[in-house]
């Protein structure tokens, strides 16, 4: 279990690096391409958007056919957006890098539930938490890595991303097995309307904990996204930061998020309890969100800032191994892809409205506006318990057999 889950974790860990590399540099690219805030969203939520449409197909094709095939099509698909991102040239090609990455980077839910199947229930939150540690060493090393490859030139950091993109999908071919939970999965055959239930059933049934734990994680990660597209700009606007500095601040938030995860998280799951501490991680992330417009010197600025990475750590890796425990092992893949849809489609309609707010409303609504929607979103998890005593939420009648 144990080598199953690092080569999960080096393979995540490659993929992030990758991707941050190239992301704090887009809405930077974008402006000198004649962009506004808003184009810049919309080139975040381009990404959210295919992202949106393809997570539970990622999931239905991993719960079938295998976690390991889903996430290899997905690493193939970023490598060739990447490529796509080097020889950008225009607006569209940027905007058609985004969309292929995120049609074949639907695979979130996959790796959530490659991690569920691989690790049991007690200990779920902290195998998420350090998967998303490892994430956020990519975090802190891919803005850096990005900077550093400008010195080739404009097509630099693109190219060096898809190479490793390449390198870790042979990674990810050779030694990421397929994940012990399969065989019931593939035994558990679903009616081709099963993704379609399963979001609708988010909705119909809001009340019960599964649907409310999607709809935490959705909000939270809405409003993270939004403030996160909008922050390079932000920077630029509010201290003269540009593409060859910004790394340093997206770094910094990767560092706190890998101290956080890795060397805090499973000790405050155990003396909290995992819905409490995701009620203290949304009250974190609300504050640190809100702060943003109020800062005008850097010590202010990383206060504010280390907030934010504090308040994801708490906040997702519980809420995701809360839905883990509800759902049964033969439909995880299914509703961790339907987690992401809701979640990619907050990403797109929150993000939007922090564009345009920005662009015509004023720098600070887009971060008050997050802040609040997290701060609502604990009105949802005072109705879930600690996930000691979840039980398993039932199913829309035809989903499994």
């Amino acid at each position: 279990m144990f080598k199953k889950l690092l080569v999960l974790i080096i393979t995540a860990f490659v993929d992030m690096v990758g991707l941050l590399m190239v992301i704090p540099l887009m809405p930077f690219y974008a402006r000198k391409m004649g962009a506004g805030s808003f184009m810049v969203t919309v080139m975040v939520v381009s990404f959210t958007a295919a992202q949106l449409l393809s997570a539970p197909l990622w999931g239905r094709f991993s719960d079938k056919y295998g976690r390991r095939p889903a996430l290899l099509v997905g690493l193939g698909a970023a490598a060739m957006a990447y490529v796509v991102f080097a020889v950008a040239n225009s607006i569209w090609l940027l905007l058609l890098s985004r969309i292929v990455q995120g049609a074949g980077g639907g695979t979130v839910g996959v790796v959530q539930a490659y991690v569920a199947d691989a690790t049991e229930p007690q200990n779920r939150a902290k195998a998420l938490g350090w998967l998303s540690a490892a994430t956020n060493v990519g975090v802190a090393l891919g803005p850096p890595m990005g900077s550093l490859a400008l010195l080739a030139g404009h097509s630099g950091p693109g190219l060096l991303a898809a190479l490793l993109c390449l390198i870790n999908m042979l990674f990810a071919w050779k030694f990421l097995g397929e994940s012990r939970d399969m065989e019931d999965a593939r035994t558990s055959m679903r009616k081709p309307n099963a993704s379609r239930e399963a979001l609708l059933r988010v909705i119909s049934h809001a009340k019960e904990p599964g649907p409310r734990l999607i709809w935490i994680y959705a909000i939270a990660m809405g409003s993270f996204s939004a403030v996160t597209a909008i922050l390079p700009l932000f920077l630029a606007d509010q201290f003269g930061i540009g593409e060859k500095k910004v790394w340093i601040f997206f770094t910094y938030i990767g560092v706190i998020s890998v101290i956080t995860r890795a060397g805090v998280l499973g000790w405050a799951v155990e003396k909290y309890g995992e819905a409490r501490l995701a009620r203290i991680g949304l009250v974190l992330l609300s504050m640190g969100l809100a702060s943003y417009p109020f800062v005008h010197n850097y010590v202010l600025l990383a206060l504010g800032i280390a907030l934010v990475p504090l308040g994801t750590a708490f906040t997702f890796p519980c809420v995701t191994s809360l839905l883990s425990r509800v759902i049964p092992s033969s439909e995880r893949g299914l509703y961790m892809g339907v987690q992401q849809t809701y979640g990619g489609l907050s990403r797109v309609i929150i993000p939007l409205w922090a564009g345009f707010s920005y662009d015509h409303l004023g720098r600070a609504v887009p971060f008050l506006t997050s802040a609040m929607l997290v701060l609502a979103s604990l009105f949802l998890v005072l109705g879930v318990d600690d996930g000691r005593t979840v039980k398993p939420t039932p199913l829309p009648e035809g989903v499994a057999a």
